[in-house]
Formats: structure tokens, sequence, C-alpha cells
């Protein structure tokens, strides 16, 4: 076994804390940035029915990819625990059997292109003007997913091994690039609706290209072995294959949640789709911020176990909440303060600028109530507890269901509590099995 030359040892503190979520939070600004600038490019254009089709096409992929979102969090949970036991060829071997799944995963993806696009659209009740540009995007953004799926590989094993330095290069490479992209593609060009799905295609495979090249390096840096018998050692396909597996459950559950808020609200018109969409993008960049905290709890979390650390891995769970719960207050006040002329940098419609105003509230409190509910998700990634994710997912979408059936007569005022209800459900199913996640880990 080859030893990591990072150690384990050192105590929980706001530093390492920081030194962890910062980078991951400088990263994850651009992200939402990018999903804005393409709300806002397609948003000069005035119809409603182009922000739609952005916001549509890109739930499609959210659903796609975000099934495979294990690739990433499960990849940084089994990485830290390595890293925590410090063996770094099982670190590598970590790696090399994410971006397999990804290749093959991929490659299938562009094959059965056919049936997940027709699948994906049959569950959307958009107009035909939405459906129609949302499919061009589908038809060009698909070749991106072999690349996709390898950036979530390396992104989780950057972050496993706590080096979100690198993982900042690599997500501002991606998302800027895509920005500059799709400002020249379909401001400058006038490719429109396709423009921004063709930005996404070349920024996704330029940035795997780039940190496959840096984590060979990195790995030929910590001095540890890419042996194939390791890669497919038996014991340790099975427990990727079931942590995966416990992951892609939760993700599908989740990733229907927002399928079904989205659909729910196409149904209710373009202009209400439109808004919806523009205020998802609030959404979407206080969650990005959380996101630095989750992710330092499941790199601090992952290693404690690695390490057999009980006192280390409750530090970690209580001091990153305490971080996550006063920035999402800090997104809450934003959104509140400055939600207004976001709504009018995002779109030029009056119809949908008044209905986007008046759902306002909705998203400006979301960061103060999800803010935990991410928080748990990254404490039981980092220590794997998978199984318990995927029922309490499971369990909060069926009380998401149940509320939005109860919520149909306030429409898309009743939509968004219902939204509200999930996160709460998510919250509290998790903290049930919390105690005994704690019991699993020696003190």
């Amino acid at each position: 076994m080859t030893r990591s030359p990072t150690g384990t040892t050192d105590s929980v503190s706001h530093r390492t804390i920081l030194g962890i979520a910062v980078p991951i939070m400088l990263s994850n600004v651009s992200t939402p940035l990018l999903g804005a600038i393409d709300t806002a490019v397609v948003g000069q254009i005035p119809d409603p029915a182009h922000i739609g089709a952005v916001a549509v096409g890109s739930l499609v992929f959210t659903f796609v990819f975000w099934a495979f979102g294990f690739l990433r969090m499960g990849t940084t949970g089994l990485t830290a625990q390595a890293l925590g036991a410090q063996d770094a060829d099982e670190m590598v071997a970590a790696l090399g059997r994410a971006l397999l799944v990804a290749a093959l995963a991929g490659a299938s993806m562009v094959v059965l292109q056919w049936p997940i696009r027709e699948t994906a659209f049959a569950l959307l009740e958009a107009s035909d003007a939405v459906e129609g540009l949302g499919r061009s995007y589908f038809d060009i953004r698909i070749w991106a997913a072999p690349a996709t799926l390898a950036n979530y590989a390396l992104l989780g094993w950057f972050i496993g091994l706590g080096r979100t330095d690198i993982a900042l290069v690599l997500q501002l490479l991606l998302n800027l690039t895509n920005i500059v992209l799709d400002l020249w593609f379909v401001l400058g060009l006038g490719w429109g609706v396709p423009g921004v799905a063709a930005g996404t295609v070349l920024a996704e495979v330029l940035a795997a290209t780039v940190g496959v090249v840096i984590a060979l390096r990195h790995a030929r840096g910590m001095g540890a072995r890419w042996e194939p018998r390791r890669l497919l050692a038996p014991a340790q396909l099975k427990r990727t294959l079931v942590v995966n597996s416990d992951i892609m459950v939760r993700s599908l559950a989740l990733i229907f949640v927002f399928v079904w808020f989205m659909s729910q609200g196409a149904a209710q018109g373009d202009v209400r789709l439109a808004a919806n969409a523009v205020l998802m993008q609030f959404i979407s960049i206080s969650a990005y911020f959380l996101d630095g905290l989750a992710f330092a709890a499941e790199a601090l979390v992952g290693r404690a176990v690695g390490a057999m650390r009980r006192g280390a891995l409750a530090a970690a769970a209580t001091m990153t909440s305490l971080w996550a719960g006063g920035i999402a207050a800090l997104m809450s006040l934003t959104l509140w303060l400055l939600g207004p002329t976001l709504i009018d940098l995002l779109s030029v419609d009056a119809a949908v600028r008044e209905a986007a105003r008046t759902y306002l509230p909705w998203a400006a409190g979301a960061p103060l109530l999800g803010v935990w509910a991410f928080q748990l998700d990254g404490i039981f990634i980092g220590a794997t507890r998978t199984a318990d994710m995927r029922n309490a997912m499971l369990v909060s979408t069926a009380i998401f269901l149940l509320a939005w059936w109860l919520l149909q007569p306030w429409e898309n005022h009743g939509l968004w509590a219902a939204l509200y209800v999930n996160y709460l459900a998510r919250t509290a199913t998790l903290l049930w099995h919390y105690p005994g996640l704690l019991r699993s880990v020696p003190d």
C-alpha cells in the first residue's frame, strides 16, 4: 500500500474548512453566472419562448446528467476515505473507476439519444414553440455527455483530496470558456438557442482534457501506481457500485422534484415558466455558494471516517453547518434586496418581469430553508452512508408530491410552497439517520 503524502491528523478548524470551501465558492460563482448569462443572452430576444427553451433544454440535461451525479459525490466520499486511511493507490483507483464509468455511460447516452430525447420531452408540458427550440438544444448538447461525466469524476476526485484549488481552475476554465462561447455564438453569430448548446459542448471537452492531464501528473506526484488489478478488484468494485447506485436513485428522486416543479410551471403558461426559470437562477446562485460548505463537509467527514475518528466527524459536521447557515442568511438578504434589479437584467419581457416579482419572496427564502438539507447531504456523502440518503430522499419525494397535490388550488404559489415542503422533508429525514451515522464511526 502506498502512503499518501498528505497528512490527515490535523484537527478540524475554521481555517481548514475555509481552505476547502472558498475555492469551491469562487469556482461555483461562475456556474450560476453561466446559467444567468444563458438566460440573459436569449432574454434579449423579445419572446419568452427562447428563455423557456433554454430552461427546458437545460432541465432535460439536469435530469439526464444529475442521474450520474454519483460520479462526483461517490468519488469524493471514496477518495476522502482513502485519504483518511493514507492509501494513495486506492485514491488513484477511485478516480480510474469513476472515469471508466463516465466513458461507458457517456457513450451510451450518445448512442441512445433518440429515446432519451423523446422520453424527456414527453414528460414536459411545454408549448410547441418552446419544445421545438428545446429539441434543437438537446440535439447538440448531447454530444458533450462523455466529457461532462468525466468532469464530474474529476471534480469529485480533487474535492475528495482537498485540492479544491485545482477544482477551482477546472471549473473556471469550463464555465468562463462556456460564457465566452455563448456570447460569441448567440450575440455575435446569431445562432440563438443552438449556439448556447454548442458553446457548452466545446467547453466541456476542453475542461475534461485539461482535467485528465492534471490528474495524471498529480497521481505521479503522490507516487501512486495505476494497477488494473487494483482498479478492478471485486470487493472495491462492489463497494463502488453499491455507493453509486444508492446515490443514483437518490439523485433521480431529487431531479424528479425539480422536473415536476418546472413541468407544472410550464403547464401554467410560457410566462410563468419563464418567470420560474429566472427565479431558479437565483436559487442556483445561492446553492452554488452553499455547496462550498457542503463539499467541505464531504471532504472532512470522509477523512474522519477513513481515519476512524468520530470526534473529527462531529466537529466537521457542526462547524461547516454553522458557516453554511451564516452564508445562507446573507444570500437570502441579498436576493430580497437585489431581486427586482436582477430580474430586469435577466429578461426584457414585461409580463415575465411582473410574474417573477410576484414570486420573488419564495426564491429569496429558499437558501435559509434549503441549506440544512445541503449540509446533511454533504455529511452523508462523506461518510458514504448512501443507503440512508437514498431512503430519505424517496420519502421526501413522496411528501413533496402530496404537498403539491394539496396545494394545487394556489397554482404557482402552491407549487413554490411544495418545494419548501421538500426542503423540510429532506432535512428531517436525514436528521433521523444522523445518530446512526455517528455511532458507525469509532470514537
